[in-house]
């Protein structure tokens, strides 16, 4: 039995990577994607463990395919969902819209009773309204984050009368009633779709593991009652993969590429650990749960080429998908893709045979092209100018310069374009990991059990009670890693400090170190003036028994290779643009320099 698989399912391919070093990559199965995942294991063989990476809590909110919601909230706060914060999606488009809330008006119910600031009672629970038919209910009353006695006494009710319930302060403990309203809706909204899926993987393997947008798995059954914590799923593998791979190569600083068929992940790795954040949006939807600070933009593979009404170029968001996928697959695609313009250009080579779908149509994707319009380097252009402004998202509006930074490539398309996005970075070095097609697979393989909670701090100046309550928060993180054995249990807590009067924190490992994160961020610090702490937070791993660095290499590297030039490799293909050249460097990666 093979100890341990990793297996990412992502919009085109699904990858799998056992412990063992073997490599499958294989269509997605869009209607049904635990099909792709279970064949998967099938073909390589039993494991006891499968460490899995999803898209399907995220493709159900981007979808809106989840279940019917009832809310529940304290009388006078159900619109809270829809009023929102007086924020707009294009501040000079007045006919831009919000998102839809995910609870329509009808299906928000009033709950009696009242808690102050302070948690403390005003008026207690009333009677409950009658919710009627509905496939799950989310509960969020005022100021739960304080004291949960009102939720837990409401969840009580719903849940004996055979409710699916998520409760707010079961998933997200923390103070701003929007965030934390929308957040507990969009659990509950997940619930049924996600969790008929996660079931079905339970045939996998005797210990199916779920990775979470923090970078830790979890089981099955966790992700099931929570899957609002499985948005960033898939591309959190991909980040641990390589940061491990950057660290190896000498490169602790740097910015994850991942550009696969559907979209690109990037995200910063600071002294070998990826940023981490309190809150991400997904679906236009602010979601207040522990991640990692990924970015992704709908620039794929299969990002689909046209001419707008305005007669100008655009590439993506929408995507050719694994059906039929790029004109080149040769499975009835009509419409030209990046992966085509590649393919015309030269940089993905005449008579290369593709896992899943044999040698590649350089005939169809050249009659996509010009049946479009477009010409083969305008389109990489053009997805590549939108990959730029996701790499200077995470780093020069972070106050981060990224010309000291190595960038890494991975995912089946990300070293295509890694030389041209480095290049209009002045960044030096490119690496591209071992296993690159696959490397989110492969992260899955070496990610950690992983236990994230969150409180919200309710004296904010009282620096010294909000270590130790830190430290006590860390604690209970560590005691519900089951089963762990404390010496291997690596414990990190974290402060959201804000100066006084401010309305938005950031996240640091020390309140000492805030004035200098503060300054890093936003080009200026207030040191005279006070530190507010108003949340905690604790994250406790335990190491997965795979090392990477321990894998059979793959493909075998070696030498050193002048640009222009084409890296074939079994999983991805590397473009060695005119002046880099790529040696083999620490941890088997390729490494490109200018």
């Amino acid at each position: 039995m093979i100890e341990r698989i990793g297996v990412d399912t992502g919009g085109t391919f699904t990858d799998v990577v056992t412990s063992s070093g073997q490599v499958l990559k294989l269509l997605s199965t869009p209607a049904d994607p635990a099909e792709a995942v279970l064949a998967g294991v099938a073909v390589l063989g039993r494991a006891h463990t499968v460490a899995h990476g999803t898209t399907v809590a995220t493709n159900t909110l981007l979808e809106r395919r989840g279940g019917r919601v009832a809310l529940l909230a304290t009388a006078g706060h159900t619109d809270v969902i829809e009023i929102a914060r007086q924020v707009r999606p294009s501040l000079y488009d007045p006919f831009a819209d919000r998102p839809v809330p995910l609870v329509a008006r009808h299906r928000r119910f009033d709950v009696p009773g009242r808690l102050d600031a302070a948690g403390r009672e005003i008026e207690p629970v009333g009677a409950l309204p009658e919710v009627g038919e509905c496939d799950a209910a989310a509960v969020v009353l005022l100021h739960a984050d304080r004291n949960s006695a009102h939720e837990v006494a409401v969840a009580a009710q719903l849940r004996a009368a055979g409710i699916d319930v998520t409760a707010s302060h079961e998933v997200s403990p923390e103070f701003r009633e929007y965030e934390r309203t929308v957040t507990t809706v969009a659990n509950a909204y997940l619930r049924p779709p996600c969790r008929r899926y996660l079931l079905r993987l339970a045939a996998a393997a005797p210990e199916v593991l779920v990775m979470t947008s923090a970078g830790g798995l979890f089981s099955l059954k966790e992700a099931a009652d929570r899957p609002v914590a499985l948005l960033l799923s898939g591309p959190a593998g991909g980040v641990l993969a390589a940061s491990a791979a950057a660290v190896a190569a000498g490169y602790p600083d740097a910015i994850t590429l991942d550009m696969g068929g559907t979209s690109t992940d990037v995200c910063l790795i600071r002294g070998g650990r990826p940023e981490p954040a309190a809150e991400r949006e997904v679906a236009g939807l602010p979601i207040r749960m522990p991640s990692l600070d990924v970015h992704t933009i709908g620039a794929g593979g299969g990002s689909i080429a046209r001419i707008d009404p305005g007669g100008a170029l655009v590439v993506g968001p929408e995507s050719a998908g694994a059906a039929p996928g790029p004109a080149c697959y040769g499975r009835g695609g009509r419409w030209p893709t990046v992966t085509d313009a590649n393919v015309v250009a030269g940089r993905i080579p005449a008579g290369l045979s593709f896992p899943g779908i044999g040698i590649l149509d350089a005939g169809a994707a050249r009659t996509a092209l010009a049946g479009a319009g477009v010409a083969a380097e305008a389109v990489l252009a053009v997805v590549n100018a939108n990959m730029v402004r996701a790499l200077r998202r995470v780093s020069v509006e972070r106050g981060v310069d990224p010309t000291g930074l190595a960038l890494v490539a991975f995912g089946g398309a990300g070293p295509l374009h890694a030389c041209a996005l480095a290049d209009a970075l002045g960044m030096p070095v490119v690496v591209v990991p071992p296993r690159a097609g696959v490397a989110s697979a492969a992260g899955l393989l070496a990610a950690p059990r992983q236990v994230d909670l969150a409180r919200s701090w309710p004296r904010p100046l009282d620096h010294q009670g909000a270590r130790q309550a830190a430290a006590e928060l860390a604690a209970s993180a560590s005691s519900r890693l089951a089963g762990a054995a404390l010496a291997a249990v690596e414990v990190e807590a974290r402060f959201d400090c804000r100066y006084a009067g401010q309305s938005h924190e950031l996240s640091v490992a020390s309140i000492d170190g805030f004035d200098a994160e503060h300054r890093r961020r936003n080009g200026f610090a207030r040191s005279d003036t006070a530190v507010e702490v108003i949340a905690l937070r604790a994250a406790a791993r335990t190491p997965s028994p795979v090392v990477l660095a321990d894998l059979p290499d793959p493909c075998g590297r070696d030498g050193v290779v002048v640009g222009p030039a084409v890296i074939a490799e079994a999983d991805c293909t590397i473009w060695v643009a005119t002046g880099w050249t790529a040696r083999v460097g620490g941890g088997g990666a390729w490494v490109l320099t200018c």
